[in-house]
């Protein structure tokens, strides 16, 4: 089974950010202020407003590193954990951390194939293949995916992806009399 581009690691962690920050907006800074700055009143007496600031920045910067920490190792073992390969008869897709999930998508089902690359896989030299099927798979982030997903290629390997498939769809139709 083949790997994601190495260049794929910098798109996890930036969704990883993009988690990490909602949840800072939800959990609320202050909220750890005032607990931080609560415990230095219960252990410590009296507390001034340099204290409370203090114990805010030292939360905030708490909750930086152990960000920074928790995405690298989300965006290493996400990487480490996706495969694809491409059989006689369907695409194998393997992925996941926690809960592993297989897909077979049988190339008698593609009906398109499309390459994108945003901004960060244009800086590291990837590409995001979309294999289009007669449906769409939701994804347990609330969206609508393709079903043959590889977020991560190299660009050639993208366009040999896509050569392949077409191929495939061609000779398919023809063998049908279309």
């Amino acid at each position: 089974m083949k790997q994601l581009h190495p260049g794929t690691k910098w798109h996890f962690r930036i969704t990883g950010y993009f988690v990490m920050l909602f949840l800072s907006f939800f959990l609320g800074w202050l909220s750890f202020g005032f607990v931080a700055g609560m415990f230095t009143y219960l252990f410590l007496g009296f507390v001034t407003l340099n204290q409370i600031i203090v114990q805010v920045l030292i939360s905030i910067v708490l909750y930086i590193i152990f960000s920074i920490v928790v995405v690298e190792i989300y965006a290493r073992m996400a990487y480490n954990r996706w495969f694809y390969e491409f059989t006689p008869e369907h695409l194998k897709i393997e992925k996941g951390i926690i809960w592993k999930r297989y897909s077979n998508v049988p190339y008698e089902r593609v009906q398109n194939v499309d390459i994108t690359r945003g901004i960060i896989a244009r800086l590291c030299g990837f590409s995001t293949v979309n294999i289009q099927t007669a449906g769409f798979s939701y994804t347990a982030k609330g969206g609508m995916q393709s079903e043959g997903y590889i977020p991560g290629v190299s660009i050639a390997e993208a366009e040999h992806i896509r050569e392949f498939l077409m191929k495939k769809i061609t000779k398919r139709g023809r063998e049908q009399g279309l």
